[in-house]
């Protein structure tokens, strides 16, 4: 028997729940997103094996989490700060962009470029503390 999916009549239902983030070390980075970025520490467990679990995410987000991991073999060492090959990796999406833009700032985030406006919306592209990009982005309505 051939599986074929849901029936018509069930809604699919799919998000992306959590974004795996290659780290050197746990501490600096839980710091980075939770001083920095004013992110919150959602949990912080071990699962055996010197293996945690520990996601953070914005505090007002109910969407995707980043799960920090620290990278163990050669090959995830060369993956940290280049996630995504140099592009940005990562989009933060806010409803007061001069705020968080300001507060970052304050705070040492160190940005790549001045803020500007697009026909999408205002953005400026900044760094997480081992080099991926991000961008901070507030859409137009």
């Amino acid at each position: 028997m051939q599986f074929l999916g849901p029936a018509i009549s069930q809604t699919i239902q799919q998000r992306i729940g959590t974004i795996a983030l290659v780290v050197d070390d746990y501490d600096d980075a839980i710091a980075f997103y939770t001083q920095k970025l004013a992110f919150d520490l959602v949990e912080d467990k071990d699962l055996g094996g010197g293996k945690p679990w520990v996601p953070v995410a914005s505090s007002t987000s109910s969407g995707a989490k980043l799960r920090i991991g620290g990278a163990r073999s050669p090959q995830q060492k060369q993956g940290v700060g280049n996630q995504a090959g140099g592009r940005v990796f990562l989009f933060l999406q806010t409803n007061d962009f001069w705020r968080d833009y300001q507060q970052m700032k304050a705070k040492g985030v160190q940005f790549n470029e001045e803020p500007r406006e697009e026909t999408y919306g205002l953005v400026v592209v900044f760094e997480d503390l081992y080099g991926n990009k991000w961008d901070l982005l507030q859409l137009k309505n």
